[in-house]
């Protein structure tokens, strides 16, 4: 039997916002007023790269996110804003939020999710043992093993590989 691929997406300085130095807060989005937040602009590439991924996994992908009413609600609205279903293929209804970082693995695996993107380095030791293929975004100080190191959205292409042929981040590591 084969296990269909399921992707997972982190919202803040992933979809939104674009990189930035490690642990760096996205102030207009999280401080700023909401017009200010609407403003914020998606990470670099974003609209180019994921469609091709969810439509790759048949539209099995949701964002998983960390945030608070009002961070959610912002996100919610962020998304309507930019037009993100349509551009992208995710359907609206998968869309997830918890209060903790570490909660992502309840719902990763909830969701048997088998991809996940994010920039937190904290996020994935939770999701080691539950999420197979785990890609670390952005800039960042520190890579294990264990993990794929994708900068930007345009090395998250990788992914389309990754899924095709189910390499696992060892192994796409020493293929790049």
């Amino acid at each position: 039997m084969t296990i269909e691929s399921r992707l997972g997406i982190d919202f803040g300085r992933v979809i939104q916002g674009g990189a930035r130095a490690p642990g760096n807060a996205d102030t207009a989005f999280l401080g700023g007023s909401l017009e200010q937040a609407l403003a914020s602009p998606a990470a670099d590439g974003v609209f180019d790269v994921l469609p091709e991924l969810i439509a790759l996994v048949g539209g099995r992908a949701w964002i998983v996110s960390k945030a608070g009413d009002r961070v959610r609600a912002r996100t919610l609205a962020w998304l309507d804003h930019h037009d993100f279903y349509r551009r992208t293929g995710l359907a609206r209804e998968n869309v997830r939020f918890c209060r903790k970082r570490a909660d992502k693995a309840l719902h990763c695996a909830e969701l048997g999710i088998t991809h996940m993107i994010d920039d937190r380095l904290d996020v994935h030791r939770a999701l080691r043992g539950i999420v197979p293929h785990l890609y670390l975004f952005g800039p960042q100080e520190t890579v294990p093993e264990w993990v794929r190191h994708v900068p930007s959205w345009a090395d998250a292409r990788v992914l389309s590989r990754d899924i095709g042929e189910g390499r696992t981040p060892s192994a796409t590591r020493r293929s790049r």
